[in-house]
């Protein structure tokens, strides 16, 4: 486990959860902007984080904040889609 793997992770997570939102908002006309807006700027907002984090110098351990980070990502991109799972129930049970 590397750096690089690291940053395509979060290159790979975060880009498929924005890929899953649009192709929602393509399918679903019903679905308002405001609401994915709010789930791309949570995107958007932790991949800047998560970057940041990955570019950080780490003190001690490489291999243990490699790991803690890639868990990280992992739990946040979860936790969104999460949010994206509430608004496609919320607009499925409505049709």
């Amino acid at each position: 486990m590397n750096l690089r793997d690291i940053k395509k992770d979060i290159e790979y997570v975060l880009g498929a959860f924005i890929d899953d939102c649009s192709v929602f908002a393509t399918v679903n006309a019903k679905v308002s902007d405001d609401e994915l807006a709010g789930l791309f700027e949570e995107a958007a907002d932790l991949y800047n984080e998560l970057k940041d984090k990955a570019n950080a110098k780490v003190e001690g351990s490489k291999k243990a904040y490699y790991t803690a980070l890639r868990k990280e990502v992992l739990d946040k991109t979860d936790a969104l889609y999460e949010k994206l799972s509430g608004i496609v129930k919320k607009h499925t049970a409505e049709a």
